[in-house]
């Protein structure tokens, strides 16, 4: 994958532009560090940090085509899945190509369509093209956001990058969050709201959507979204076609000229793509598939069953790496190696993250980059088939709001009486709440049951899908490691959303009919294992380090959490390490040391990015 930064307005000289443009792009050198190219002309400073994974030398950006008397440069971040396809079309309708690249496909896609060029991609991808004579900016971000694109719009140009920090390095730029921001990391973190960049005047640019700026004005419209149609197939059509389309996007995303492997967790998900990678490989003779899995120090010894983490991995792994004959390597983290990579994880975000579930991450993509530079993931397919709890269970399901934050109570009670006083948390996160379920396309004439259930599925695909998609982009191009998520393809989605929720919940288990359309592909051990969340540290000594730095915090005068949250309470919060809290801040994971570490990481953020509230 790559980074690309651009900058637009008439009042700077491009000379001036140039060394803040480098400023800026300099600050995502970790998603492209192998090439760094710019493109400066009039109003426009364009800059682009490369990770080569295809053509090398024909994939350089930004890249500039001429035709209908126009000059179209494009910045671009992605990688297509259907690039044959699109170039074909393409060279019927008498374009000619000069590379390989899948870059080059995605200009001249836009060249021939226009803003319809991003409907005919699969993909995933941000990008932007400059039309330099008429002076207007193209934007587009792929259907379910698995690549992020953020944009400052003002009076006089734009800005726009992968991440905000390439933004807030421009002088112009202040960290300033106002109210709405303050209650998105107060009420919602580590999530925020779909196209809500915390910090003000930044916003982002939402999945499944495009942009244009011309003479100074922004408009945005949506290109893609779910839509509702009665599921007419049979069981055995359904688990048909959620194989086929299963299989078919994880070949698809094998494409690459540089050392590619697959994440293996011994879940359902990360095996199935595993299965059908050293499948293709054996069939292709291209050797054994290279996978990884993360494990901590001492787990063994530490760890504890809970209803969220019912066993551990080691086992099924084995499983699915001996019957594939994958070359596996097991990287085990030791809590210095978390805790080094706690503060690092919030620069990669720009924002507070899921603590130790986000350094781990960082970790393990770094050991990962030192055998291949592609990697493919299993996230999507739990808000996609219905596998996490809170689509089943009635406690779950009747909680007010969004089911993955249990904590609502113990944030306000952790919050300054002043700052509970002056925004009203509940409220706000009943809104975002609502919002999403005004959004959610129904299907006229259907049961209750089969709304509340388009609602989950889709309150998860707009939000909690989004906060791991966010946490695997930034975490694994912290790592210079470009990861690409089969269960993301839009075609596999588009079928899913219309399968009823008695076909998922096929015997009465989570992902029922994911797992029947994968028979033959897993052992049934991995198949119709309950399902385990990413797994986390039980280490004394992680406990030991973040409360030791959280205790840091609490005895310095001007620490800026205690604008926002009250001291004593954060302290006997620590002394409890974190136990005092029974419920997940968020999700499934984080507790006890995980939210002590959040709270650690809500301070670095305020102090390193200066942030005024």
């Amino acid at each position: 994958m790559c980074g690309i930064v651009g900058w637009i307005d008439d009042k700077n000289k491009v000379q001036n532009k140039a060394p803040l443009l480098e400023r800026m792009a300099d600050t995502i050198r970790h998603r492209g560090p192998d090439d760094y190219q710019t493109w400066l002309d009039g109003p426009a400073a364009f800059g682009h940090q490369r990770l080569i994974v295809v053509d090398p030398n024909g994939g350089k950006q930004p890249m500039v085509r001429e035709a209908h008397d126009e000059q179209y440069v494009l910045c671009y971040n992605g990688e297509l899945y259907n690039t044959d396809e699109v170039r074909d079309t393409l060279k019927a309708k008498g374009w000619t190509f000069r590379s390989h690249s899948d870059t080059e496909v995605v200009l001249v896609s836009f060249m021939e369509w226009g803003r319809e060029c991003v409907e005919r991609l699969n993909g995933i991808f941000a990008f932007s093209i400059w039309e330099k004579k008429r002076k207007r900016l193209f934007l587009a971000r792929d259907r379910l956001g698995v690549k992020p694109l953020f944009v400052r719009h003002q009076p006089d140009g734009l800005m726009f990058a992968s991440e905000m920090k390439a933004i807030l390095a421009h002088p112009d730029v202040e960290a300033r969050v106002g109210a709405e921001g303050i209650q998105e990391i107060l009420t919602l973190g580590p999530s925020r709201t779909p196209g809500h960049g915390i910090f003000e005047t930044l916003q982002e640019l939402r999945p499944g959507h495009r942009a244009f700026w011309e003479k100074g004005k922004l408009s945005i419209e949506r290109y893609w979204n779910v839509k509702s149609a009665e599921h007419t197939d049979t069981w055995d059509e359904t688990v048909a076609r959620v194989r086929e389309l299963f299989i078919d996007a994880s070949e698809r995303q094998l494409v690459s000229d540089v050392t590619l492997g697959t994440f293996l967790s011994g879940g359902v998900d990360s095996s199935a793509i595993t299965a059908v990678a050293a499948e293709k490989y054996k069939n292709e003779q291209k050797g054994a598939l290279q996978t990884f899995s993360i494990d901590y120090k001492d787990q063994d010894k530490f760890f504890k069953k809970s209803a969220f983490q019912p066993d551990r991995d080691e086992a099924y792994i084995k499983k699915v790496s001996s019957q594939h004959q994958t070359r596996h390597y097991v990287m085990e983290a030791t809590p210095e190696d978390l805790i080094s990579r706690l503060k690092q994880a919030v620069t990669l975000r720009d924002l507070p993250g899921m603590a130790d579930v986000d350094s781990s991450l960082l970790w393990f993509c770094e050991q990962i980059k030192k055998h291949v530079t592609v990697a493919l993931s299993g996230e999507c397919a739990d808000e996609i088939f219905g596998g996490y709890p809170w689509f089943y269970r009635k406690e779950d399901q009747e909680r007010k709001g969004f089911p993955w934050i249990r904590s609502l109570d113990e944030r306000m009670n952790l919050v300054k009486t002043d700052v509970s006083q002056s925004v009203n948390m509940e409220a706000y996160m009943l809104k975002r709440y609502q919002d999403t379920i005004d959004e959610t396309p129904v299907l006229a004439g259907e049961d209750e049951k089969a709304v509340k259930h388009r609602q989950m599925s889709y309150l998860n695909m707009k939000w909690f899908m989004q906060t791991l998609l966010e946490r695997k982009d930034r975490m694994s191009m912290g790592a210079s490691l470009e990861v690409r998520v089969p269960f993301s393809d839009h075609r596999l989605v588009e079928y899913a959303w219309n399968i009823p929720w008695s076909m998922k919940f096929h015997g009465d288990q989570e992902k029922g009919l994911l797992r029947e359309a994968l028979r033959g592909v897993l052992p049934d051990e991995v198949l119709f294992r309950k399902k385990n969340p990413y797994p986390k540290t039980f280490h004394p000594a992680y406990t030991k380090a973040v409360c030791t730095w959280m205790n840091e915090i609490v005895a310095d005068a001007n620490a800026p959490l205690f604008d926002l949250f009250d001291r004593n309470k954060v302290r006997k919060l620590n002394d409890s390490e974190g136990q005092a809290i029974g419920a997940p801040w968020f999700g499934q994971l984080m507790t006890g040391p995980q939210l002590i570490a959040h709270l650690c990481q809500i301070n670095y953020w305020l102090k390193t990015y200066r942030v005024r509230l």
